[in-house]
């Protein structure tokens, strides 16, 4: 009996399943400076010490994003190693900030399952709770995922598509403990835009671009321990090509969002997400941001925005959406939405 693990296949999930996933992993100091050296990251709870405990924190926490891509990753040997697409997201929250020196984990439950007309992928739907080393959730989420059939003929397992909120309520955010923007220190956030200078439907075109690289993608990913073999292995797509893990494009559209969004300090929560077409090396990725809605919170001069970040390869400028037929234009490479916290 072969003791190396192959992954799961369509066919082998059901819904209600519990997964424990392996490894738990330590998250260092040393991760944040990597972040920020693969990412253009700059927003400053994120970056200062003094300018965190300055807004009632202990210390910087790591970045929201990094906390996300090391809980994504636990899951991929269990949920998307034999995966065509990681699809979509929905119901992500933030409950806890994660620091220097906690140790994270994960586990999903399958919430859905539904074989292609194809016969030969299906839709696994999962929903992931990241936990520290006190059991705490510090995050939670739903991704959905199209997954390879080992066989073809293979039945499938009974059809359950779950139904998901379009977003995250207001009321249901979560604000850290003792965080407070009353003294917030604009000059060096680095942008004087703050809660109020933001109207529901202004669009907000980010203005610089990168250029993926392929080694950057891919040392990316492995500091995710995400083990997906589309990213990896260039002979498991027909045409060639290693596709950029789609958490990259995320966090790269999150760091150029700072040129006109630089205090939307933390993401508390992630209502909906598209990966609407392929990455590869040599794309050159841009951004913009819509403004969906605001609210308040209970923290002091904490308010909170939701906004829809656009990552796309198309011209600079260039804020369409989609094509005539309804359908994502081929430049768009990321539809994300979710709520960050802003100064008021």
């Amino acid at each position: 009996m072969s003791k190396t693990n192959p992954g799961r296949f369509f066919e082998d999930y059901r819904a209600g399943d519990v997964i424990r996933h392996g490894v738990p992993r330590t998250v260092a100091e040393g991760e944040r400076a990597l972040y920020h050296a693969l990412y253009p990251a700059r927003h400053a709870l994120y970056s200062s010490d003094v300018f965190a405990t300055e807004c009632g924190l202990d210390g910087s926490p790591v970045d929201d994003l990094l906390a996300f891509h090391v809980v994504f990753g636990k899951t991929v040997p269990d949920v998307s190693l034999n995966a065509v697409a990681n699809l979509g997201y929905a119901q992500g929250r933030w409950l806890l900030p994660v620091w220097p020196g906690d140790t994270l984990r994960a586990e999903s439950q399958v919430i859905g399952v539904k074989e292609n007309s194809n016969g030969k992928t299906g839709v696994v739907h999962v929903r992931t709770r990241g936990l520290n080393q006190s059991d705490e959730v510090v995050l939670e989420y739903v991704r959905w995922v199209m997954v390879r059939k080992r066989d073809a003929a293979s039945p499938a397992p009974a059809p359950v598509v779950p139904d998901l909120p379009g977003a995250v309520a207001a009321a249901d955010l979560i604000v850290p403990d003792g965080l407070s923007f009353a003294d917030y220190d604009f000059d060096l956030a680095g942008e004087p835009h703050r809660w109020g200078d933001y109207a529901v439907g202004e669009i907000i075109d980010h203005v610089d671009a990168v250029t993926i690289e392929e080694a950057e993608h891919m040392l990316a990913t492995r500091l995710w321990q995400n083990t997906a073999k589309v990213h990896f292995d260039a002979t498991f797509r027909d045409d060639g090509r290693r596709l950029i893990y789609g958490g990259h494009i995320i966090s790269m559209a999150r760091a150029l969002s700072f040129n006109g969004l630089a205090n939307a300090q933390m993401i508390v929560a992630l209502n909906a997400g598209a990966h609407a077409n392929p990455c590869f090396a040599g794309d050159t990725v841009r951004a913009w941001s819509e403004v969906l809605d605001r609210a308040e919170t209970a923290a002091p001069g904490v308010g909170a925005i939701r906004l829809r970040t656009v990552a796309h390869k198309g011209p600079a400028g260039d804020t369409s959406l989609r094509g005539a037929d309804g359908r994502y234009a081929p430049h768009i490479l990321l539809d994300l939405d979710y709520w960050a916290l802003m100064p008021l």
